[in-house]
């Protein structure tokens, strides 16, 4: 028999600029790049508090249920960035925090979460084993439960990014999706905004090819597989949020499927051309980003929390080819390129435009 879950309240654009307000007086924007080989500019969310963007939910959450009176300490279940950014907000707000994490968490996630004060329990070899474990901690404590995205504070402290990215005027944001808290919390933001230039962008999600839970349910498939091994450990997922995937199934214009071979070049790429230090789902927006056109391109670097030793092995066994000579960037001010066409609503269809390389003469 299924488990009824309670229904999550609604999430909207006056939450994100809620959030926004509340985290103004902890965190500063994290700045952008133009990756001139890339052609794409970079969100740098790896130089994010705690190296990702996560901390924006978490701190939002703590800080929500500051304002409603719940001093409860918080359990939450987490591949390694959640619980890092949860363990610093707790830290920062004064509260008892609890991080469970699956037997896989890199060590460099671990670490930093134990920095912070927070207690570690390491269970489970899937986040969804490890959620189940943190939801009966969570019952039997009475602790509150904080989930890593399907939650609607959280969706809002992640759509901050999207705030921040519309003084960048893009057309195009590429944005990673596990649970789909980030590309939710962007989505309703940079739609939400006024103008029309606000009207225009698209945002499009990036996920890797064995771990693509998100895509499959919004073409109408059972999501409940297990995903395959990924170098994207952040995003490996078996069962997306229900509130984040109603979000995208309005929102979202696209999704890309990363191939993993193309997510290991690109970390690499990022590291050597670029100088950006990437973890694994930090890399997979901008290795989508191959595959989609736009004048303005814009992709999250949304988390910076390698392992050390996975990084190494990288760079010495990955070989990237040879990026293509530039091309030559249009002045500001010397016109406006026409935009790319946007559609009218997300289809549940994945990309699988080929590469420029792949394309035969």
């Amino acid at each position: 028999m299924d488990t009824i879950e309670p229904e999550v309240r609604a999430v909207g654009f006056a939450d994100v600029l809620v959030a926004q307000a509340r985290l103004r007086a902890h965190l500063v924007p994290t700045p952008v790049h133009h990756a001139e080989r890339f052609g794409c500019w970079l969100k740098l969310e790896n130089l994010q508090r705690t190296g990702s963007y996560k901390v924006r939910g978490a701190l939002n959450a703590l800080l929500a249920a500051r304002e409603l009176g719940d001093r409860r300490a918080i359990v939450a279940a987490s591949a390694g960035n959640h619980a890092q950014g949860l363990a610093w907000a707790a830290w920062r707000l004064g509260v008892r925090a609890i991080t469970v994490m699956p037997r896989s968490a890199p060590a460099t996630k671990v670490a930093g979460v134990a920095h912070w004060g927070a207690t570690v329990r390491v269970h489970g070899d899937t986040y969804d084993e490890t959620k189940a474990f943190a939801a009966a901690l969570a019952k039997q404590h009475d602790w509150r439960l904080l989930p890593a995205f399907d939650d609607p504070d959280v969706i809002a402290g992640q759509g901050t990014v999207g705030l921040e990215l519309a003084a960048l005027a893009p057309d195009v944001v590429l944005v990673p999706i596990g649970g789909g808290g980030l590309a939710a919390g962007v989505a309703l933001a940079l739609k939400s905004l006024r103008g029309a230039r606000a009207r225009r962008v698209r945002v499009i999600g990036a996920q890797v090819e064995g771990a693509d839970a998100m895509a499959r349910v919004l073409r109408g498939e059972d999501a409940t597989r297990d995903p395959a091994p990924t170098l994207a450990d952040g995003v490996r997922v078996k069962e997306p949020g229900r509130l984040t995937r109603r979000v995208l199934a309005d929102l979202l214009d696209d999704l890309v499927i990363v191939r993993e071979a193309e997510l290991r070049e690109t970390l690499v790429r990022l590291a050597l051309e670029e100088h950006v230090i990437a973890e694994g789902a930090g890399a997979l927006a901008l290795a989508a980003g191959r595959r989609v056109a736009g004048r303005r391109k814009c992709a999250v670097v949304s988390g910076g929390n390698v392992d050390a030793a996975v990084l190494a092995r990288l760079l010495a066994d990955v070989r990237p080819r040879a990026p293509r000579r530039p091309r030559r960037r249009a002045r500001e001010g010397d016109g406006e390129a026409a935009p790319a066409a946007v559609s009218p609503a997300f289809h549940p269809s994945v990309s699988t435009r080929p590469l420029p390389e792949e394309t035969t003469a």
